[in-house]
């Protein structure tokens, strides 16, 4: 393994090549990654970056946005197959349906798309920011795709707005039942429940802090209690846990682990820069439209 890593380090100088990977990526992935974040934090990331390379540990989606935000670099996505469910559940032809159903409607899209969803959505969000998003957004009608979890949630904290829902869903959160919260709850009292918010609304309403993937690292970093009961996908454990020695992190349920996420590995890594595999590409056309959205969402924070 040291091999690999110190060759992959030696072609990152040769090409100027940086390395993004996402918290649920494998443990060795992480640590050899430059940063290491959730959805909005790369998304960010991505756009302010000087390399010329970028190399997306993470699904197609936040590979394709990384390529909308900066054009100009090569993005590569070393597990070709480590595509999301979620994205797949929604196709541009669904918004135009949508769209003629609730003409007054702003569409909100979760960062969790395809480009063409992107490309023909008003504004996009992640997890952070989906409540900033939604209130930034004049309009009184919403229609939030394709996540009718974080939907829920969402419209939950803004009474003052139509939230339509579209039925969309994380397979990874959504399989986490009350039965499991209710049982980690009573082997480990004292602890805090954090849960993501793509979880279902019942698992949500159990949560002593709702948040994103970035938000639940934070409120366990900063929080005064040592135990903790983490309710998002297993990969936040490695970072949880190497940085906060002094704390306990209990994964809620052994279901949550997302396989596409797992696809990624060291070797992978050290193929795609050494044969530049696998680039993403997208048109002009496809990259100019998706672009207004995405930079919309990065302008609200």
């Amino acid at each position: 393994m040291k091999e690999i890593i110190n060759r992959i380090e030696c072609l990152k100088r040769q090409k100027n090549a940086v390395i993004l990977a996402h918290n649920y990526q494998i443990p060795e992935v992480q640590d050899i990654a430059d940063f290491v974040g959730d959805s909005f934090a790369l998304s960010k990331k991505a756009k302010e970056m000087t390399c010329d390379i970028i190399v997306f540990c993470g699904v197609h989606f936040m590979a394709e946005s990384a390529k909308i935000l900066s054009p100009e670099k090569t993005v590569l996505l070393p597990a070709r197959d480590a595509g999301c469910p979620m994205a797949e559940m929604i196709t541009a032809e669904d918004v135009a349906e949508l769209r003629k159903q609730y003409p007054d409607a702003a569409v909100i899209c979760y960062v969790n798309s395809s480009a063409e969803v992107k490309a023909v959505s008003d504004i996009c969000c992640t997890s952070s920011n989906a409540l900033k998003v939604v209130r930034s957004v004049p309009n009184r009608r919403i229609i939030f795709i394709p996540d009718e979890n974080l939907g829920n949630y969402v419209a939950q904290q803004v009474p003052d707005k139509e939230i339509i829902l579209f039925n969309g869903f994380c397979t990874t959160h959504k399989r986490v039942k009350v039965d499991e919260v209710d049982a980690a709850k009573r082997v480990l009292p004292d602890a805090k429940l954090l849960i993501h918010p793509e979880c279902t609304p019942e698992v949500v309403k159990k949560a002593d802090f709702v948040g994103s993937t970035a938000q639940i690292i934070d409120y366990a970093t900063n929080s005064d209690d040592k135990e903790f009961i983490i309710g998002t996908e297993q990969g936040i454990m490695h970072w949880l846990q190497k940085n906060n020695p002094g704390k306990k992190f209990y994964l809620l349920s052994q279901k949550l682990i997302c396989p596409n996420m797992k696809k990624t590995t060291l070797k992978e890594v050290l193929n795609s820069l050494e044969n530049m595999t696998y680039e993403i590409k997208l048109s002009q056309e496809e990259i100019s439209r998706a672009y207004s959205s995405l930079n919309k969402m990065l302008n609200v924070g």
